[in-house]
């Protein structure tokens, strides 16, 4: 399968810095793939988003997005990709239709009109649907200036989804929308990858957002530190475990010792699993339990465990 993102050996280092912002990366994405691009702040992921959406210009590597090649062919990937980025870049004076309408008019999918009546049906339609997933269809027609930072956001994912792109980069796209604005956003989304084979290259702190990804990179310091499925990320660096509580602490200890099975705490006693499923190992314990739990690990805790060793 042809890669609708290919990175190869990317490098951007800004001028008068002591070391490169982005150092030598290498990655693909797949055509309707969901990427995720993690990493604290200051590790290159806004510097790389911002290389593959041709706002700024790589020192060295090669990079192709949707086919066409990221320094030969910078009109073309803009009018194959849709972007949300943290900062809003809106006309203030326009009314949020406005901002839509002129986007979608650069676009080229329609005519200039001077007016929302005037245009297309289906440019009707679709603003009206995308309006209504983020929750602002009784603000479409007022001044953006009237708006908060959260509608801004809200605006930008309706400006950004306008021409359907075939890849879609979002940049902390949900900060600052409500959990029901951004559950609705996924959820479209989804729709839209089911739909049009939309590629999501996405970048956040929500972790959670993350955990549906089909692919993970986390970056740190310009250079790729882990990579590969949220779930062969969490399976390389951390164990499931029990936790377990009995009034005969000592006991249990002992039993457990007899058992062989590797546990450490002087509370809860923490058992790592090492292949063996819950049930099993509760089973062989015959000392009384007061409690049990089972911590299966989150990408959230394999990625604070990425960046702490980093």
């Amino acid at each position: 399968m042809e890669p609708v993102i290919s990175v190869q050996h990317l490098v951007k280092r800004y001028k008068g810095a002591d070391r490169n912002a982005v150092d030598d990366i290498s990655f693909t994405v797949f055509h309707g793939q969901f990427f995720a691009l993690l990493g604290p702040n200051g590790a290159g992921k806004t510097t790389t988003v911002s290389i593959l959406t041709t706002t700024l210009a790589p020192t060295s590597g090669q990079v192709t997005v949707a086919g066409y090649d990221l320094q030969k062919e910078a009109s073309a990937v803009r009018h194959s990709s849709g972007i949300i980025f943290q900062t809003p870049s809106l006309d203030l004076n326009l009314t949020a239709e406005e901002n839509v309408r002129f986007h979608a008019i650069l676009y080229g999918l329609y005519r200039f009109r001077p007016t929302f009546a005037s245009m297309p049906q289906a440019y009707k339609k679709q603003v009206e649907q995308l309006a209504a997933v983020v929750g602002i269809e009784q603000d479409i027609f007022k001044p953006v200036r009237t708006f908060s930072g959260g509608m801004k956001r809200k605006l930008e994912i309706v400006r950004s989804l306008i021409h359907t792109p075939k890849v879609l980069f979002l940049d902390e796209p949900t900060a600052g929308l409500d959990p029901a604005s951004r559950r609705n956003l996924w959820a479209y989304l989804t729709g839209v990858r089911q739909e049009y084979g939309t590629t999501v290259f996405l970048t956040t702190h929500y972790l959670d957002e993350a955990e549906q990804s089909d692919a993970v990179c986390i970056i740190n310091k310009g250079k790729i530190v882990a990579s590969g499925t949220p779930e062969q990320i969490k399976r390389a660096l951390i164990e499931d475990y029990l936790l377990i509580t009995s009034n005969d602490h000592q006991a249990l200890c002992l039993e457990l010792e007899r058992l062989g099975l590797s546990f450490s705490g002087i509370g809860p006693v923490k058992i790592n699993l090492n292949g063996h499923t819950a049930h099993e190992i509760l089973r062989s314990i015959s000392t009384p339990l007061t409690g049990v739990t089972t911590h299966t690990p989150t990408l959230e805790d394999a990625y604070l465990e990425i960046v702490g060793k980093e």
